[in-house]
């Protein structure tokens, strides 16, 4: 089996955990590729290739790092669909499957093919007026905000060609269901299960009591109309990729022709993360003692 590495080495125990996989899949006579820009910190003997040929030489990608490596691997691999296997290095990881713990008993569960692989929709993003964007895809969500300047933006949105609602406000946010449980969430927005197809519109601090979020089929054709009086707006993919564009801009956003394939376990469910790592469900705790002293009646009176 041919492996491919991407890794954020800012991450604690970035250069431990890749070259233990290294080292294990040279015993287990496996190849293994990553890509020049991590070069310099893998062990000597290992030949790096350029990151856009991760595609070619690898049947699946071990993406080691947080929620944001996760992303920069998904636009890496861009429409090839090789699956990832994501190892939380960071501080939430809920993108990510497995921790550094227990690596080689991962790694042979991979290699034995029990594990299953999950379809996650992508956006798809096009700048109609304006600077073009090299990058327009999106697992997580596209977002339009007014930039570094603190005045609000003027929004218009239309699915197939028909009107929606205008919204006056810092932004707007476009989300798959991968995205529901980032920026998405932070607004407001709805949680949906990763595997869903389905595009969440949320605006941001809209000028309104009445917006609200709105979810569409994923055949929807979005196009968000912008108008920025105080001269640009910035266009922003998966928190990562931004490029800012005319003032009067128009932007298309629809469901990608591919999407992205994660390796998961069966143990690790969508709901069990939620609980795990966003505390979802989770009751609040009552200090009874000071209750009491609250609910205590008083006798000064």
């Amino acid at each position: 089996m041919r492996f491919g590495l991407y890794a954020n080495f800012e991450r604690p125990d970035a250069s431990e955990a890749v070259n233990f996989i290294i080292d294990w899949c040279r015993q287990n006579g496996h190849d293994v590729f990553f890509c020049d820009k991590i070069a310099s910190r893998i062990n000597d003997g290992i030949t790096s290739i350029p990151c856009d040929d991760l595609v070619l030489n690898s049947d699946i990608v071990i993406s080691l790092g947080g929620d944001g490596t996760i992303l920069a691997t998904a636009r890496t691999l861009g429409k090839s669909e090789i699956p990832i296997l994501g190892i939380n290095l960071g501080s939430l990881g809920f993108l990510t499957q497995l921790t550094p713990d227990n690596l080689e008993n991962d790694l042979k569960r991979v290699v034995s093919g029990a594990y299953q692989i999950e379809k996650r929709m992508v956006l798809s993003s096009q700048v109609i007026v304006g600077e073009k964007m090299s990058l327009p895809f999106a697992l997580n969500d596209v977002v339009i905000d007014k930039g570094s300047v603190s005045r609000v933006i003027n929004l218009s949105l239309y699915a197939d060609d028909e009107y929606i609602s205008s919204y006056t406000a810092d932004g707007m946010v476009i989300a798959t269901p991968t995205g529901s449980t980032a920026y998405s969430l932070a607004i407001g927005g709805p949680i949906l299960k990763s595997n869903m197809h389905a595009l969440i519109v949320s605006p941001i601090s809209a000028f309104s009591l009445t917006s609200r979020p709105l979810v569409f089929p994923p055949e929807t054709n979005l196009e968000i109309r912008i108008r920025s009086e105080h001269g640009s707006a910035l266009l922003t993919i998966d928190g990562q990729v931004a490029t800012k564009f005319s003032p009067q801009g128009t932007i298309q956003v629809s469901k990608a022709e591919h999407c992205v394939r994660f390796i998961r376990f069966p143990e690790n469910s969508f709901f069990d993360i939620l609980r795990r790592k966003l505390h979802w469900g989770k009751l609040p705790v009552v200090d009874y003692k000071k209750s009491d002293i609250l609910t205590k009646p008083s006798n000064n009176h």
